[in-house]
Parts: structure tokens; C-alpha cells; sequence
């Protein structure tokens, strides 16, 4: 049985991983014959936002780990004990926890920095030959890292984002909320999601198509 490490972001779509993306994508997987295995690192969330109201939370501190562990109803691993060798694939749910915890791309955009024990564990994978999937804001995650390479990938037809992405080395290519960009020569699958979907059933079309190409790659 194929495992799939999910990297997960902390909880909630304005400063976490969208919730909606994650648990889509475990559902996905574990209905295509797969496990999966949550993972996180054990970092504070560049800050707090009340879901609510949409205003930050002054003086309120959450954990990257500690959130992700209510998405992963406490079965999550910290980044930094993850062996390559023991999952197959990679693949990163969006939500800005993606652009704000797992790298800094919110703030400083195509001159952002990727945690070092996310860009470590990629890394990793890709030389392993292992794919690795992303979706909604989540692909320039994989820009930044994997530029060098000019990858092709997708966060749908945003143009502000797209022209931030292939400043950092990547193709961008506008696609649908239902459809996939596959990269065969980086082993790289991306989709939309949320970046264009108006509820979760469109949401689900695309991350389904990735789940499955990602598996087949494997």
C-alpha cells in the first residue's frame, strides 16, 4: 500500500492549511487504496486569525504542529523525524499556512524563504524520484524550490501570483479548477483548489485528479 506524506500547515484556511483541501486530500487517498501519513513543523504560526471576523488575533500564539494536529485528529509527525524512506509521495494542501508558516511567500512574495525542514524533506523526495503534489497557493512552494529546474505548475489563472511564480523560475500554466498540470520530468503535480473552486464539491474534482496521478507516479 502506497504511503503519502501530507504536509500540513496548521488549522484553518487564513492561517493554516485550508481544511476543506486537507481532509479531501486524506479522504482521496485513503479511498484509492493509499495510507497517509500527516506531517507538520514544530514552529509558532507567523500569527493568529479569528475565522470569524477575519481580523488577526493581537497576542495570540498558535502552533504550526499543535493546529495541524486537529486536522489530523492527533496523528501527526514533526517534520524534522520524517525518513523519506518511509513515504512514497508528498503531497501539500493549501490555505495561506502554506504561504505563511510553511514559507513566507504572503510577505515577501517571489523573494520568499521556505522553512528549512519543508525545503529539506522535498528535496529529498525529488531527488528519491518520489512525487510530489500541491494545490491551491501551495505550488509556489515548489517554484521557489524547484525553480532551478523550471518546472511547470499551476495555482490556476491568478495573474498577480502566476507572474510571481515564474519569477522564481517556474512555467506557469492557467488551469481550471477541475483539471491537473502534471510535470513528468520534475515528477510534480499541481491544481487550483480553492485559488478558483466556489464550494467543496469543485474543490474536490481537481485535488481527486491529483491524488490519483500522484499515486500513479508512484
Amino acid at each position: 500500500m502506497p504511503r503519502v506524506g501530507v504536509i500540513l500547515g496548521g488549522a484553518g484556511v487564513y492561517d493554516g492549511s485550508e481544511i476543506h483541501e486537507a481532509v479531501i486530500t486524506l479522504l482521496s487517498i485513503e479511498n484509492k487504496m493509499g495510507d497517509y501519513l500527516c506531517i507538520a513543523p514544530n514552529i509558532n504560526q507567523m500569527h493568529t486569525v479569528n475565522h470569524l471576523t477575519g481580523n488577526e488575533s493581537e497576542g495570540e500564539q498558535r502552533n504550526v504542529l499543535v493546529e495541524s494536529a486537529r486536522i489530523a485528529r492527533g496523528n501527526v509527525k514533526d517534520i524534522k523525524d520524517v525518513d523519506p524512506n518511509e513515504i512514497d509521495a508528498i503531497i501539500l494542501p493549501g490555505g495561506f499556512g502554506a504561504a505563511k508558516n510553511l514559507c513566507d511567500f504572503a510577505v515577501n512574495g517571489a523573494d520568499c524563504d521556505v522553512n528549512q525542514d519543508v525545503k529539506e524533506l522535498l528535496l529529498n523526495m525529488n531527488k528519491a524520484g518520489k512525487p510530489i503534489g500541491a494545490m491551491c497557493i501551495a505550488p509556489v512552494i515548489l517554484a521557489k524550490i524547484f525553480g532551478i529546474y523550471k518546472p511547470t505548475l499551476t495555482i490556476g489563472t491568478d495573474k498577480g501570483t502566476a507572474e510571481a511564480v515564474e519569477k522564481m523560475g517556474a512555467a506557469h500554466k492557467d488551469c481550471p479548477v477541475d483539471d491537473i498540470v502534471v510535470d513528468r520530468e520534475n515528477r510534480l503535480v499541481t491544481t487550483p483548489a480553492y485559488m478558483l473552486a466556489k464550494g467543496i464539491s469543485e474543490a474536490a474534482s481537481g485535488i481527486d485528479r491529483l491524488v490519483e496521478e500522484v499515486l500513479a507516479m508512484i
